[in-house]
């Protein structure tokens, strides 16, 4: 899919990946609307891109149904999706106190996971309405995952739990959605300089990266964006969960 003359969704877009995806998508000639939260910096963001921003928290389902509905509609119709809202604790399974709260383990499968379903679902409906491209292909939906899905380290297992959840999704919900012309793909990232992490002191995060092959850096916002970019581009990436991790591997803590 060609991104110019494009009409793209970017939840998460007011910072970091999402922001940086925004960015890049609308530099190279989509139509972007931005989805964050109220307290975030979506209306500069979108200012500055010439697009447009919609408030909504992604663990209100109704409501997220309602701001997408509205955001398609501005945009007259959907192509492109990216989705990287979420977070995680830090709890173990047992403690010295008692057992993981399920309440914490709930709220985080939500925000994560749940959440991420709730858009894809309403998204993949979005693109299958509008008009298929010269190859049969009406959008592309590209989710966030972490490394963690698959090396998930100690106080992780909420975290763990969600992001394998979207990294297993991806290929069941291509398949589903094969027929109308729809890709999902997702991209787990490594640590990256954004969120929490943003702007550590260098000497807090040279021992994070040592298990790195190189580089031995944080990842940065753009090249999660280029990863999502190019996967917008090239019509043989689907169903699958593409790290983006400098060879690195989490050891358990």
């Amino acid at each position: 899919m060609e991104i110019q003359g494009t009409r793209a969704v970017v939840v998460g877009g007011a910072s970091g990946m999402g922001r940086a995806s925004a960015e890049l998508l609308a530099a190279r000639g989509a139509k972007v609307v931005i989805v964050d939260r109220t307290a975030s910096e979506g209306n500069k963001v979108a200012a500055d891109l010439g697009g447009s921003f919609f408030e909504a928290d992604v663990t209100d389902h109704a409501g997220v149904e309602t701001v997408l509905a509205d955001a398609v509609a501005e945009l007259g119709g959907l192509d492109i999706a990216v989705n990287t809202a979420g977070g995680g604790i830090a709890k173990r399974t047992l403690t010295k106190t008692g057992p993981h709260d399920l309440e914490s383990f709930t709220q985080i499968i939500n925000l994560n996971l749940i959440a991420t379903f709730n858009l894809n679902r309403l998204q993949a409906w979005h693109m299958s309405q509008g008009e298929p491209n010269a190859d049969g292909e009406r959008g592309v939906i590209v989710n966030t995952a972490s490394i963690a899905a698959f090396e998930g380290q100690i106080g992780q297992v909420a975290y763990t739990a969600a992001k394998a959840g979207i990294a297993g999704m991806a290929l069941t919900m291509a398949r589903d959605l094969g027929s109308v012309g729809v890709r999902v793909l997702a991209i787990a990232p490594s640590l990256f300089d954004t969120g929490i992490l943003a702007g550590v002191p260098e000497e807090m995060v040279t021992p994070l990266v040592a298990g790195n092959a190189f580089p031995k850096r944080m990842g940065r916002p753009e090249e999660y964006a280029k990863l999502a970019a190019a996967i917008v581009e090239n019509g043989m990436l689907n169903g699958q969960c593409l790290r983006l991790d400098a060879g690195m591997r989490f050891a358990p803590k």
